[in-house]
């Protein structure tokens, strides 16, 4: 991949200081991009449209969004639970379009990358809310894709899992002897994915010679998935 794919690029990365957002800023960053690392939380109705804001032009924005995930038994998912979730995963999503996209289409020119989850892909016992959550993520991203294709702005994501990433495979839990017999026994790589792996997948997205993808879901997740 050519190394400065991205050069001449403002990258904003949303929560920047978790699940991928600090490898993603590396890598963006070695792809010759300016990456605007926005830690600010998204939760509030008025934080996107401030974070865009603050980081005046934006080429590509990275929606990076995760919780620990919830793993409540689905008869006992509370409303609170519910609607905490989707506000942290879901609702910041059009927020961030409604602020980051018209000044791309006056442009004629923006990509928009979802970092997502395989979660949504296949299902796992006690996520309902997470997954649920997640899926909404894609089916949105999916949408608005189509929409703005013929604007040129791509909007894309991945889905994925088994990556390796301080928010959901922390150092202890990697540790652990089960949770290797588990890799070995779900994912057919036999392994996470490498963080940076998935960040350099992240950058190819977001550069020119990607802009044939328009509202795509890529796995990333070892081919967990597919089994």
């Amino acid at each position: 991949m050519n190394n400065q794919i991205l050069a001449g690029k403002r990258v904003l990365i949303t929560h920047a200081d978790a699940f991928m957002g600090p490898v993603l800023c590396e890598v963006f960053a070695s792809h010759g991009a300016t990456v605007i690392a926005s830690t600010d939380p998204l939760t509030g109705a008025d934080a996107p449209r401030a974070v865009v804001a603050a980081a005046g032009h934006v080429d590509v924005l990275v929606a990076n969004l995760a919780i620990p995930a919830p793993t409540t038994a689905a008869t006992e998912v509370s409303d609170a639970e519910w609607d905490e979730t989707f506000a942290a995963l879901v609702n910041p999503l059009p927020r961030l379009i409604r602020a980051v996209v018209p000044a791309m289409i006056e442009r004629r020119s923006g990509k928009i990358l979802v970092m997502g989850s395989a979660s949504a892909l296949r299902g796992i016992k006690r996520t309902s809310t997470y997954s649920a959550a997640r899926g909404a993520q894609l089916a949105y991203v999916q949408a608005v894709g189509v929409e703005l294709a013929p604007h040129n702005v791509q909007v894309n994501a991945i889905a994925q899992n088994f990556v390796d990433n301080p928010t959901y495979f922390p150092p202890e839990v990697q540790a652990n002897p089960r949770f290797q017999e588990r890799l070995k026994r779900e994912v057919p790589l036999g392994r996470l994915v490498g963080a940076r792996e998935d960040a350099e997948f992240a950058a190819y997205l977001c550069s020119e010679p990607a802009s044939c993808f328009v509202g795509q879901v890529f796995p990333v997740c070892g081919g967990w998935v597919t089994r």
